[in-house]
């Protein structure tokens, strides 16, 4: 009971450890353990999901005083001032290697990991801030600072994983988002330290280069510190003063002074963490801490012990081991990010050999609607029709003003009036005045339309080809999407490369397999009937004997891992033969993706042309109308201003004086005349042409 409702201080975490402790007592002596003949229901509830989790097995209560007992301690630790640099990791380290993860999902390897990573890094923090306070060197205090980056990018890498992510819900995102900006921060400080020891060094082309890769990692933790209390942005905006005034003044100070060559980061040796930080040990035979064993006179202690000897001995083969997997694992994680190499899409050839859904879509859509292309062009030619029309009937309108100008300019000469210069017009005749208004705004009116039939026309020039493959046999379809042409050296080689990407995930999958046995096979280890029965001095020689039954997969786990670094190197040989046929592939799936798209941009565009096709029919069909009555009004108009003209030219003949008499001819020129003109009759009367010029007004004779 007391365990259950446990106080919230380090009185809470001894009892917690003594009922720990006593519970290891007393599963080492009655048949408390799963389908055991003494094993009884245990529930807890879990931490994140809420859910009541039943066992019947003592393990399961010893499991969840450990995790209650690493979280009492992770509590204390952040009440507590940042002064020690002792964590609560201990607890779940010892969940994690004596425990079976399959109890509840926040019990799971990645939980714990996550756990076990983000106490070590707080702990960590808590043994860089002391060593800063303390002046201790610089490259002391970068090398704690990157082994608290990589404790956080231990945690980050458990938050990723995907059942961690639906396990623990929103809070992941807001964790992850953290996790990172402390993993930015922590670099920013660790390679400001190294900067300061470079300045230490003298080595001022490498200060500079350092701090500016510090505060472009400080500026990354400031993105992500978005949302975070005003402490932390205080904090951050401290850190940037420091480091923008060391950055600032370091190449200043390079550039007018020291004259030093930058060299690039990478050419730099990494900064590698120093881990300075302790996990709380537990161990449940220790008597200060469980108090004595109340269970002593059920089974020898000295079993009890070597049992729990045993145990370590077993603990520490699994780290061994592990520390191994994971160095291996760490490097093939980032040999295979650095290739961008997916199994599953590697060749992606199989998308060419169907046209994908979201086509196959538009054309059922269109197989329904067989007229679509005959609709859309009829719609088209009606509209250019119309378009034609009233281009016509406005094109006729400004030729009967042309022309109507034209005859009041040759009105105006006759007249001996002085008409404007050519090029300039003349004020219509009152008639033709709004005709000509009229017109020119119907033609302003259709000068506009005119550029949006344009643009509709190329419109429907660019998608019919396309509505019409669409609507066609499918094997067109097929036929129009790009497709890669290899060879059979290319496939030759793709085939080589999926086959060492499945080594590699053969190797993967082995690797794991083994690790899940080595933990089943130790978890269930349990010879503590045999120690019962054991001298003590031939404990050691048991421990020995019963730890032989790990060699088999010892030796199977040590093949796999150094197996690693030959499929690799295929691996690399296989890519680079790869990099050719990869880049053909990829223009060809560019092509295809785009082919795709600008079909079904067709289709999606059908319906739109449909309404600008009617749209422009019915605003060209109006505008005919308009045009038609126009041109009947200017044709009227026209014969008007005609006859008026006329009327005019008439009213000036008639003002003319008659043609003055002339002098009498001499003989010869009258007998001259009347050999011209058909006798002597006919001699007294003018010459044709004299007598039309006569009549004419004299300012039109020279015409």
């Amino acid at each position: 009971q007391s365990a259950v409702n446990v106080p919230r201080d380090f009185e809470g975490c001894s009892t917690l450890r003594k009922y720990f402790g006593q519970l290891h007592y007393l599963q080492s002596r009655i048949p408390m353990g799963a389908e055991q003949e003494a094993a009884v229901p245990i529930a807890w509830t879990e931490i994140f999901s809420g859910k009541t989790v039943t066992h019947e097995d003592i393990k399961y209560e010893q499991a969840c005083i450990l995790y209650n007992l690493g979280a009492l301690h992770s509590m204390l630790g952040a009440m507590d001032k940042r002064v020690s640099e002792e964590c609560a990791a201990g607890a779940f380290t010892y969940l994690r290697d004596h425990f079976p993860h399959s109890y509840s999902v926040d019990m799971s390897h990645q939980i714990l990991n996550l756990n076990i990573n983000l106490m070590l890094g707080q702990a960590q923090e808590c043994l860089l801030e002391k060593s800063m306070l303390d002046n201790r060197k610089s490259f002391l205090v970068a090398r704690i600072s990157a082994q608290v980056v990589d404790y956080y990018k231990e945690a980050c890498r458990a938050l990723e994983n995907s059942e961690t992510a639906s396990l623990l819900g929103k809070i992941q995102k807001d964790w992850k988002k953290l996790v990172q900006m402390k993993i930015y921060y922590f670099a920013a400080v660790a390679h400001l330290h190294m900067g300061k020891q470079a300045e230490e060094q003298q080595k001022f082309g490498e200060r500079v280069i350092y701090f500016q890769s510090a505060l472009d990692k400080l500026n990354e933790a400031i993105k992500l510190a978005k949302g975070q209390p005003e402490t932390v942005q205080e904090a951050l905006r401290f850190t940037m003063d420091v480091i923008g005034g060391k950055y600032n003044s370091a190449k200043k100070d390079n550039d007018f002074i020291y004259h030093e060559a930058v060299p690039a980061l990478d050419t730099l040796q990494s900064v590698k963490g120093a881990p300075l930080v302790k996990a709380l040990p537990v161990n449940p035979t220790d008597p200060a801490v469980t108090g004595p064993d109340i269970f002593a006179k059920l089974v020898p202690m000295a079993a009890h012990e070597a049992s729990s000897l045993y145990s370590e001995e077993k603990a520490k083969l699994l780290r061994d081991v592990m520390a191994k997997i994971e160095a291996k694992n760490e490097v093939l994680d980032q040999f295979m990010d650095s290739m961008q190499l997916d199994p599953e899409t590697v060749d992606n050839l199989d998308m060419y050999s169907h046209i994908p859904p979201i086509l196959m879509e538009k054309c059922a859509a269109l197989s329904v609607r067989p007229d679509t292309v005959k609709n859309l062009v009829q719609s088209m030619q009606v509209l250019s029709g119309v378009f034609t029309d009233v281009e016509a009937s406005l094109k006729e309108i400004r030729d009967l003003l042309e022309e109507d100008e034209a005859q009041e300019r040759k009105l105006q000469e006759l007249l001996g009036k002085v008409p404007p210069p050519q090029g300039s017009p003349l004020p219509p005749s009152p008639g033709l005045a709004e005709v000509s208004k009229e017109c020119s705004k119907y033609m302003e009116v259709h000068e506009k339309a005119s550029f949006t039939n344009t643009e509709l026309h190329k419109a429907m020039n660019l998608h019919i080809g396309n509505l019409r493959l669409l609507s066609g046999p499918l094997e067109q379809v097929r036929a129009a999407l790009p497709s890669p042409a290899l060879t059979e050296d290319d496939k030759q080689v793709l085939q080589n490369l999926k086959r060492i990407l499945a080594k590699v995930q053969e190797m993967r999958d082995q690797r794991m397999s083994l690790e899940q046995q080595l933990r089943e096979m130790i978890q269930k280890d349990d010879i503590t009937t045999s120690l019962v029965t054991t001298d003590r001095s031939e404990m050691k020689k048991l421990f020995e004997e019963q730890l032989k039954k790990y060699d088999q997969i010892k030796v199977y786990l040590e093949q796999n891992l150094a197996a690693q670094e030959n499929v690799l190197k295929a691996l690399t040989d296989a890519n680079v033969k790869y990099a050719a046929v990869r880049k053909a592939l990829a223009e060809v799936e560019h092509k295809w993706n785009t082919t795709v798209q600008t079909l079904v941009a067709s289709y999606e565009a059908y319906e739109d042309l449909m309404k600008k096709s009617q749209e422009g029919k019915d605003f060209y069909t109006d505008l005919e109308g308009k045009a038609a009555k126009l041109l009947e009004k200017a044709r009227a108009a026209c014969q008007a201003a005609e006859a008026n003209r006329q009327q005019i030219l008439e009213k000036e003949m008639k003002k003319q004086p008659p043609p003055r008499p002339t002098a009498p001819k001499p003989a010869l020129q009258r007998k001259q005349l009347e050999l011209e003109t058909g006798g002597p009759d006919a001699g007294d009367l003018p010459p044709l042409s004299s007598l039309v010029l006569s009549e004419l007004p004299e300012e039109l004779r020279s015409l």
